[in-house]
């Protein structure tokens, strides 16, 4: 299906449902409904239809740095000729990867390993990478600090007060974060239990929720109040850009002087295209996931903000040609 065909599977109101329910997961139809313009049966009717399409899926994601679930490894990889869709679908259906991206330019997949320790990186990499005899070669970057995550995203399809009111009282850009010298927390058996289902379905409600794990309602609600008000917990509404109006989706991977890095990501962070930023290690030191509304605005992108950054050495861009799996989901594009 062609980006304009795609786009038009979806028309305005479907738009600023998703707008809102990507500035909070959790939002309540009711304020979900104050900024759409329609009533909450509409906004709720709307979510579920698209959600039934596949177009659309809340989930809970754990912000990994405060947690002890694990880290963050991208990996680039170039397939053998003519094998790189085989090479990304045994990638995306391993239990181990987060995210998988078809791309053109340097790499030809982008994808995002996620593991608890070395060791178990070093079998991910080394012993149990899927389609090894498919790959010519990888490239390894290790994510160390976020400057920005999808979660924060604003797709600004609604007025900036939006986000505001939907959005809770503990949300707060990477950014800002004071607490980078804190020790990950592991999590209870109870939270472990809580970010799992919601993983799935980040808008059950904690009543359902409670039934599922066969828990105490009020234990339930404590547990997720305290994992969304440290940061732990945040919710993302998992869509594909195009269907937001953004037909170009990339990432850029910058090699900035070491002294310049944290100006230069929360330069970029601020761009309203930036979907994902963090500092990082190996031969680039700043990656970031990002989308504009056309292809051919990467030409003033390219010259006008990336060109402007501070201490800029080098940079690559790897243009999206499809997203095989976002936030451990495999994506479905409608037929």
């Amino acid at each position: 299906m062609t980006q304009e065909a795609l786009a038009d599977t979806i028309d305005e109101l479907d738009r600023r449902v998703v707008a809102a329910l990507q500035l909070n997961g959790r939002a309540p139809w009711s304020a979900v409904a104050r900024w759409v313009g329609a009533s909450e049966t509409t906004a709720q009717r709307r979510y579920a239809a698209m959600r039934e399409r596949g177009l659309l899926r809340v989930t809970g994601t754990l912000e990994l740095d405060r947690t002890r679930e694990g880290s963050s490894m991208l990996v680039r990889v170039q397939a053998r000729p003519g094998r790189g869709l085989e090479v990304a679908d045994s990638f995306a259906a391993s239990p181990d990867v987060r995210f998988v991206a078809v791309v053109t330019g340097s790499a030809d997949l982008i994808v995002d390993f996620v593991a608890r320790d070395n060791e178990e990186m070093m079998r991910m990499l080394f012993a149990d990478l899927p389609a090894a005899d498919l790959i010519t070669s990888t490239e390894a970057v290790p994510v160390i600090r976020a400057f920005t995550s999808a979660a924060m995203w604003d797709t600004r399809l609604l007025p900036p007060e939006a986000a505001a009111d939907l959005r809770p009282d503990t949300f707060s850009s990477s950014c800002d974060r004071t607490d980078w010298g804190r020790a990950p927390q592991a999590l209870t058996p109870l939270e472990q239990e809580i970010t799992t289902a919601l993983r799935e379905d980040g808008r059950t409600q904690v009543s359902v929720l409670a039934r599922r794990l066969d828990r105490a309602e009020s234990s339930v609600a404590r547990a997720l109040d305290r994992l969304i008000s440290r940061g732990i917990l945040q919710f993302r509404t998992l869509v594909e850009p195009a269907l937001l109006g953004f037909d170009a989706e990339f990432m850029v991977w910058l090699s900035i002087e070491p002294g310049r890095l944290d100006v230069a990501g929360r330069q970029l962070a601020r761009h309203p295209g930036t979907k994902f930023l963090s500092a990082a290690t190996g031969r680039f030191n700043l990656v970031g996931h990002m989308v504009l509304p056309r292809r051919a605005d990467l030409f003033r992108y390219t010259s006008d903000v990336i060109g402007s950054l501070p201490g800029l050495l080098s940079s690559d861009v790897t243009l999206h040609l499809v997203t095989m799996k976002y936030s451990w989901h495999r994506m479905v594009r409608p037929a």
